[in-house]
């Protein structure tokens, strides 16, 4: 490492990142002072920023705190605390504050990870972000199917169901998604920074229909309204605002649209003369909503009579049993924590010595077990798909 990055660097800051990195560890002042053969006032003085530390010194505190050397050294981008961003829009009860704080901060801490791994990889995030769409003075309905189909166009989705609705978002837009635990009643969480771009928190505890509705929900908010923080939560409107409505209207248009729905529905009817219970259940499954969400969209279209859903929840309807007893599996799903794309950026940089195995465990949030086995997951998957391909002359495949 050349001397002269430390002449340079923001010893402040740099004081900063090795006392989080001390006391994330569990050693004190003292502890680090043995490690560098000085006193614990040296130490002190390092991490208030007072005193330049040595080559030498970094090494042996990097090598003792677990971490890298680049976790030190690399500048670290400006981004404005997501917390603060949230306090500026929401004034929160102290209950509401000490349910939701965490998964805003490890949210901006995995997102502050995911670009520090691009970084250090020379690998950006793909990004294809529409201009943000002007909603001002429009019918909500109309807004929000509007938005939905110019979307879909853009991203070439078509008419039909969305499988891999996370993998398109992430890797075909380019925003940064985590599936984070949360208390039951809070379903998301969105942010942006000009550098980061768009972050989405969703609950991971949930279903994954609901997870999907509450990805779709947040989209929205990228679209529309994106610089402003939201956090999403049963019962916290008396008189739900506009932006909301709005994206709770876009995940029906978006995620079951009126074209596609509407020729599935009527091949269902001509089918067999009718739309039975077994088709709301098959349909539900196909476009991998809840069956409520696609009952309360029919009754909208007018395909099924006002309150057939209330009708149904009045006769007891147990919807996981009947998908079991019809045979529809569960929908397919993606629960990692982290992106892909991020995952394949920790690996490689581990691989490379650039980040520590606990670094790297801290990256995707596991112990060190579990990072050995994710990490060896990662390895074989990449093995493969170079194995599989290296002899390959893509020229010479047929379609």
């Amino acid at each position: 490492m050349a001397t002269n990055i430390l002449e340079t660097i923001d010893i402040h800051r740099l004081g900063e990142l090795l006392q989080q990195a001390r006391k994330k560890c569990g050693m004190t002042q003292a502890d680090a002072a043995q490690v560098i053969d000085a006193v614990r006032t040296t130490v002190v003085a390092i991490e208030k920023g007072e005193r330049r530390l040595k080559p030498t010194e970094l090494i042996k505190l990097a090598r003792a705190y677990g971490q890298a050397i680049s976790d030190f050294v690399q500048p670290s981008p400006v981004v404005q605390p997501f917390e603060v961003q949230f306090r500026a829009v929401y004034q929160r009860n102290e209950g509401e504050e000490a349910k939701i704080e965490p998964v805003i901060l490890r949210l901006e801490e995995l997102c502050r990870y995911y670009l520090a791994l691009e970084e250090m990889m020379d690998a950006p995030l793909p990004k294809s972000y529409p201009q943000e769409y002007e909603v001002e003075n429009m019918p909500i309905e109309a807004a929000a199917e509007s938005i939905a189909i110019t979307e879909r166009q853009r991203l070439g989705l078509g008419d039909g169901p969305i499988p891999m609705l996370r993998d398109i978002l992430e890797q075909g837009v380019g925003l940064r998604i985590f599936y984070l635990k949360m208390p039951s009643k809070y379903s998301g969480v969105y942010s942006y920074d000009e550098k980061l771009g768009g972050c989405i928190a969703i609950n991971a505890n949930h279903p994954e229909e609901r997870r999907r509705w509450s990805l779709a929900h947040e989209y929205l908010h990228f679209l529309a309204h994106r610089r402003k923080p939201v956090f999403d939560f049963e019962g916290q409107y008396r008189r739900m605002p506009e932006s909301e409505r709005l994206a709770e209207a876009f995940p029906k248009y978006f995620l079951m649209p009126t074209s596609g729905l509407l020729k599935r529905f009527n091949d269902m009817y001509r089918a067999h003369g009718k739309f039975t219970p077994t088709n709301l259940f098959t349909l539900a499954h196909y476009y991998s909503v809840s069956v409520q969400a696609l009952v309360y969209r029919l009754e909208e279209m007018e395909l099924v009579p006002s309150g057939t859903w209330d009708r149904l929840s009045d006769r007891g309807l147990k919807v996981r049993k009947v998908q079991q007893e019809l045979g529809l599996s569960e929908i397919p799903q993606r629960t990692d924590m982290a992106p892909v794309h991020y995952q394949h950026l920790a690996i490689e940089a581990l691989d490379q010595g650039l980040i520590t195995e606990g670094r790297f465990a801290d990256f995707l949030n596991v112990d060190r077990l579990e990072s050995r086995r994710i990490a060896e997951s990662l390895r074989e998957y990449s093995s493969g798909m170079v194995e599989a391909s290296a002899h390959l002359d893509l020229r010479q495949v047929s379609a």
